[in-house]
């Protein structure tokens, strides 16, 4: 829940091209994605607010099954694991916790034209 979609819509408006993946834990990414030539930017989000955003979903779901999708240490170590391997990868981050769409965009936007220099 770090806005990836939105982030991705609201910079393809703007021309630019962008790729929307996800990161699930113990699922590694594909090494083509590494091996590529494209601009990786990892977001990220701190603990409590994904796990509040993540309540509130199930909520709205209505979804009642126990899972470890709220469970604040579960999201925490999905957090600390993505960080691990934007940082092993060298690929910068952006905290989105208190950004907005906007906000996100214009960082990424800086960091690619760093990048593509």
């Amino acid at each position: 829940r770090t806005s990836k979609t939105p982030t991705s819509i609201y910079l393809g408006e703007r021309g630019y091209k962008v790729s929307n993946i996800p990161l699930v834990l113990h699922q590694e990414l594909p090494e083509r994605v590494f091996k590529s030539k494209a601009v990786k930017i990892g977001l990220t989000i701190e603990t409590g607010r994904l796990t509040d955003i993540r309540k509130t979903r199930i909520n709205i779901l209505n979804d009642k099954k126990s899972s470890n999708y709220t469970d604040q240490s579960t999201i925490d170590n999905e957090i600390k694991e993505s960080k691990k391997m934007f940082q092993s990868r060298q690929i910068p981050m952006i905290d989105v916790t208190r950004k907005s769409v906007e906000e996100t965009a214009a960082s990424i936007i800086k960091i690619y034209e760093i990048t593509k220099k």
